[in-house]
Parts: C-alpha cells; sequence; structure tokens
C-alpha cells in the first residue's frame, strides 16, 4: 500500500492548532468524528457479517454512507470538500460562533488529526498482520510470491498504457500514469479478509500477503518512476536504483534480524514488571521500524509488516497476538471508514457529459485491472492443488493506494478530468469487488486445507 502522509511537516500545523484558542474546537472535532467512524464502521460491519460477507466491506461502505457521498459528516479538504461542507465543523460553527478563518483551520486540523490516526491504524493492522503471519511459510512460497508480484505490475500497466494509447488515442504520459495506477495492491484489504476468514496461513493466503508486500515496492518504485516522469519528462535513474536496493536490504535484514532478536525481546519483557511489560516494547519495535522504513522513502507499514514477523518468531507469540487485538479494535476501523468517506460516487453520473467519456474509459480500465491481477494466480507452478483463482482476487483491489495516485494525478494535473474520474471509478469497483470475491474463491478450498493452515 501506498500512501501520502509527510508526517514533519503535518506536525507544524497540528502544534499550531494545539497551541491556538481553536483547541478545544479542534478536539472536539475530533471526537465527534471518532464517534462517527465508530458508529458507521461498527453498523457496517454487523450488516455485512449479518450477509455473510466480510466484515471490512461494510466498514467501507459505512465509510462512503457518513462521507463525501452522501452524509458529509466525515469529509477531508484533500477530497476537495471546503468546510461548510462537513457537517462536523458546521456543528462547531454553530457552538461557538467560529469566524470563516477559524473555521478553516478547525476543518484543517480535524481531518489532519483524523488522517494521522487512519495511519496509525493500517501500521496497527499490518504490525497485526505480520504477527499473524508465519516466517518460515513466507520463505517457502517467497519465489512464488515474487513471481505473483512481478506479472500483477507488468500486466495490468502493460495493458492499460497500450490500450489507452491505441484505443483511446490518449497522450503517453498520461497513459503510463493511469497504467501505473492499475498496478498497486491494497494489502490492508486483502490481508483483513483472510484474516478474518481464517486463511491467512493458508499456503494461498501466504503467496497472496508475500506477493502483495511486494508489489508494495514495487508500486513505490513504479509511482517514483511516473512522478519524474510527470514533472521533468524523464526518468531519474539514481532514485529508481536507491528504491530498489534500500526496500531489498531492509526487507533481508529485518528477515535476519529475526534470528538473534528473539531472545532479546523476550529477556526485556522477562525483566518488565508494570503493565504492558509485552505490548509497550513491541510497539516500540514496531514503531521505531515503521519509522526507520519512512526515512529511506519506503513505506512505514512495510516496516511495521516487518517487525510483525520478526517478532512473530518469539515464544510469546500467542500472547502478544492476545494483547495487540483490541488495539488493532480501536485503530483499524478508522483506517477504512476514512478509506471510504474519501470514496467520491459523484463521478458515477452517467448523466453528467463529463462523465460520460470518464465511464467509458473506466469500463476498459475495470477490465484490465481485475484481468490483469486474476491471472497473477495461473503464474503460480510446482504447487499442487493450489487456489489459482483465490490468490487472483487478492490481488485486486486497489483501496487507499489507487486513491493516492488518483490525488496525485489531480495535484500534477497531466490528467483530464475524464480520465481522472475513471481512475477513481476503477478503485472504487475493485476496492468493493475484490472481498466478496476473494470470499467466494475461498470456499473452494478443501477443509483439510484449512484445517492444516490452521494448526500450523
Amino acid at each position: 500500500m501506498i500512501t501520502s502522509v509527510n508526517w514533519i511537516s503535518d506536525l507544524p500545523l497540528l502544534a499550531t492548532a494545539a497551541e491556538s484558542e481553536y483547541a478545544p474546537f479542534v478536539l472536539a472535532g475530533v471526537l465527534l468524528s471518532l464517534v462517527i467512524i465508530y458508529l458507521a464502521g461498527k453498523l457496517g460491519g454487523e450488516l455485512s457479517k449479518m450477509m455473510d460477507l466480510p466484515p471490512v466491506l461494510g466498514e467501507l461502505l459505512g465509510g462512503v454512507v457518513v462521507g463525501i457521498s452522501a452524509l458529509h459528516l466525515l469529509v477531508f479538504p484533500d477530497s476537495g470538500v471546503i468546510a461548510s461542507e462537513s457537517v462536523v465543523i458546521t456543528t462547531l460553527k454553530f457552538m461557538g460562533n467560529l469566524t470563516p478563518e477559524a473555521v478553516t483551520a478547525i476543518f484543517s486540523s480535524q481531518s489532519e488529526s483524523i488522517s494521522i490516526l487512519a495511519e496509525l491504524g493500517v501500521i496497527v493492522l499490518l504490525f497485526e498482520i505480520g504477527l499473524e503471519s508465519d516466517l518460515q511459510e513466507l520463505k517457502k512460497v517467497g519465489y512464488q510470491a515474487a513471481i505473483v508480484a512481478v506479472v500483477g505490475v507488468i500486466a495490468p500497466f502493460t495493458a492499460g498504457t497500450v490500450g489507452l494509447i491505441f484505443l483511446f488515442h490518449i497522450p503517453v504520459i498520461p497513459a503510463v500514469f493511469t497504467g501505473a495506477a492499475l498496478t498497486a495492491t491494497s494489502i490492508g484489504i486483502t490481508s483483513k479478509v483472510l484474516s478474518e476468514l481464517g486463511y491467512l496461513k493458508s499456503k494461498e493466503g501466504q503467496i497472496i500477503v508475500g506477493a502483495a508486500i511486494i508489489d508494495d515496492v514495487l508500486g513505490i518504485i513504479v509511482l517514483a518512476v511516473v512522478a519524474s516522469l510527470a514533472k521533468t519528462g524523464e526518468v531519474d535513474i539514481v532514485n529508481v536504483i536507491y528504491l530498489i536496493v534500500s526496500a531489498t536490504i531492509f526487507l533481508v535484514g529485518s528477515i535476519l534480524l529475526s534470528k538473534f532478536f528473539n531472545k532479546s525481546f523476550v529477556f526485556i519483557a522477562d525483566k518488565l514488571q508494570t503493565r504492558g511489560k509485552l505490548v509497550i516494547p513491541a510497539f516500540i519495535f514496531a514503531f521505531f521500524m515503521a519509522f526507520l522504513a519512512n526515512a529511506i522513502h519506503l513505506e512505514a507499514i512495510l516496516g511495521a509488516f516487518a517487525a510483525g514477523l520478526v517478532l512473530d518468531e518469539t515464544d510469546k507469540r500467542k500472547e502478544l497476538d492476545q494483547q495487540v487485538v483490541p488495539i488493532a479494535d480501536i485503530l483499524v476501523p478508522i483506517f477504512f471508514v476514512t478509506v471510504g468517506a474519501k470514496v467520491d460516487l459523484g463521478v458515477l453520473n452517467p448523466m453528467a457529459s463529463e462523465d460520460r467519456e470518464g465511464l467509458i474509459i473506466a469500463i476498459f480500465l475495470l477490465i484490465v485491472a481485475i484481468c490483469g491481477k486474476l491471472i497473477t494466480g495461473w503464474s503460480v507452478f510446482g504447487q499442487q492443488g493450489i487456489n489459482r483463482f483465490a490468490i487472483g482476487c487478492g490481488m485486486i483491489p486497489r483501496g487507499e493506494v489507487g486513491l493516492v495516485f488518483a490525488g496525485i494525478s489531480e495535484a500534477s494535473g497531466i490528467l483530464e478530468k475524464p480520465l481522472q474520474a475513471a481512475i477513481i471509478i476503477m478503485v472504487i469497483s475493485t476496492t468493493f469487488l475484490a472481498p466478496p470475491l476473494l470470499r467466494q474463491a475461498l470456499k473452494e478450498i478443501s477443509s483439510e486445507v484449512k484445517e492444516n493452515a490452521d494448526i500450523s
């Protein structure tokens, strides 16, 4: 997953808000937003469970209902919304008789606070997924996951770029940028569904997670390439090589770290006497690894996932799993509801002439987006009885990753409105289609395979 939080630049804004006279209103806005998020997430999750669908789909849909597409209870400036369109901010304005300048400042700070909480949510989610994964099993399917990831990047990128150029006569740079948006995979959504269904430790689940992690690294590289291409018309080769080398060293180094870190971690946890003696050191390690990844221009979630894999090898893994779950239950829904809230279904209006062209292109992109990932399952070889369809389905969702590409394209100004709309429609569709498709695909896995995965 590719995210776009600039931690260093955000902190002064939040500090300024906290020290100002508006700080109580920012806090009130954050608290009211959290009430909305938890209500939407819980109600959506429960309804999805009742319909035998993955709860994460309900959280996403709950976010859509309270977000920019419907009730405007949870909206963000980066979605093109102004403060007066936010129900939360309008409520605060009524309560405090605020000036327009105050309203704008509060809206900005409140939105940044929720966005950072959402980022913490996905970091905790990937840490939890790392703990639930099996490093030894990941090693066994590592080469298969790498092949799946590479095919899952090359196939949709090539088909999307070439198709846009020759079928729709899109200029090369916008076509390349749109093709890049097709390469991403949202590991957050897929891994959550696998975990909820109990298939995370199955062979299919391990290939999907491993491929999604590699896909994330490849996505960062692709994004760096197209971003430099959009700005200068040239590719910064040095930056691309740096990203490849740093990602490889970081991930391999994290795996090697597990061999001698485990005993030290257990020793420290046993020596501590106060509350949180296990979970606090674990989160110190997870956040530090996330920081290191971010510092070398990778994604923080890669560091969190690597930390989970390392701690999964300790003797206290089961106890740590139990202590991390309630923390994840608090933070992770913020991430999924926020993703849903930022989805603008207004781009799906066929009555608007500017949207119709985007809808036609979107249909093409959606076909490429689905088929380009589905075929990855058939790139797996040497595995008897493997559910190839499930692997392909697990690679489909673009989620927040695709939204970041859409946001960058809007900021760069290199895409016309129809093409921007088409990318957003593709992101929306793959995000919501993938969980039920994956669930249906996983039903084909025999109960024997599942039992063996649970036992391991």
